[in-house]
């Protein structure tokens, strides 16, 4: 393993373990075909709060949605990216605007300058890997 995945290893074990409990999850809707719909119920599986941010603000695994991450009235630890990747830069750059811990893109979600912005604000960030693969492997490690 090279010490870029090391890193990285250690930011996703970081921003899962230590970063806090709400997770903003972006693009999250009852489309139970959407990845994003199951890595939103092992997070929760796992104790985190997951808030749905979809344009049409559905409640998704009993949480309300909300159409954008700066209509969410309360903090957020963690915001995760299920937009492709040419979107995704505008949605980290939303996630530094309203506090955020770290953000988190799924896999095959890339945005290098995106990713250079939001180290710059201080934030932790994980791009092109998923949070319930990272949680499995703690559970084995």
């Amino acid at each position: 393993m090279s010490d870029a995945t090391d890193t990285t290893t250690d930011t996703a074990r970081r921003i899962l373990t230590e970063l806090g409990d709400t997770w903003a999850v972006v693009g999250l809707s009852n489309n139970r075909d959407r990845a994003a719909y199951g890595v939103a119920q092992v997070l929760q599986r796992a104790g985190k709060r997951v808030i749905p941010v979809h344009p049409k603000a559905e409640t998704v695994h009993g949480e309300q949605g909300y159409p954008s991450l700066e209509a969410i009235p309360f903090d957020v630890d963690v915001v995760d990216v299920f937009v492709r990747s040419d979107l995704a830069g505008e949605v980290a750059d939303e996630a530094v605007a309203i506090g955020a811990k770290a953000v988190w893109f799924q896999l095959d979600v890339v945005d290098d300058a995106a990713y250079d912005r939001v180290r710059a604000a201080g934030l932790d960030m994980v791009m092109d890997r998923c949070p319930a693969i990272e949680l499995a492997s703690l559970s084995r490690g």
